[in-house]
């Protein structure tokens, strides 16, 4: 199966410190993005989620580097739906007053047993909705 791997880029109106905050801090990532109560950026450490109140699709993460305030990046699990594993990588580009953030989404094609929901245009629509809304306007509030 060929790869498949999604790409966002963008920056924000905040300092790197900020970003990086927003992306590990487990009360603020409830702010924004999910409710990871046993979140932590010790490399080898695992947690858990599920997303929006229907609790659908449980995700698992586990945390294979961490630069503070340059690079997090976990594996990305559907452990109920389906055998294969991602890899999510977040990189933290500071820019003056701003921070440029890539996020690269990579072995998208591994979850594809868990069928169409898993399909990489889901998670492009998914990420731009979580990096160009749900992020941008808790840094920029």
């Amino acid at each position: 199966m060929e790869p498949q791997t999604v790409v966002k880029e963008f920056s924000y109106g905040a300092p790197v410190e900020k970003v990086w905050q927003a992306l590990t801090s487990k009360d603020q990532m409830h702010q924004w993005y999910f409710d990871i109560p046993d979140f932590d950026t010790s490399p080898g450490s695992r947690f858990d989620f599920y997303e929006g109140p229907e609790k659908q699709y449980l995700h698992r993460g586990t945390i294979t580097e961490c630069i503070p305030l340059q690079k997090l990046q976990h594996t990305w699990t559907h452990p109920d739906k389906s055998k294969g594993s991602s890899l999510l990588t977040w990189e933290l580009f500071p820019e003056g007053d701003q921070t440029r953030v890539r996020l690269v989404h990579s072995g998208l094609e591994q979850l594809a047993d868990g069928g169409p929901a898993f399909a990489k245009e889901n998670y492009e629509q998914g990420w731009e909705q979580i990096m160009n809304k749900s992020l941008r306007n808790f840094l920029e509030q």
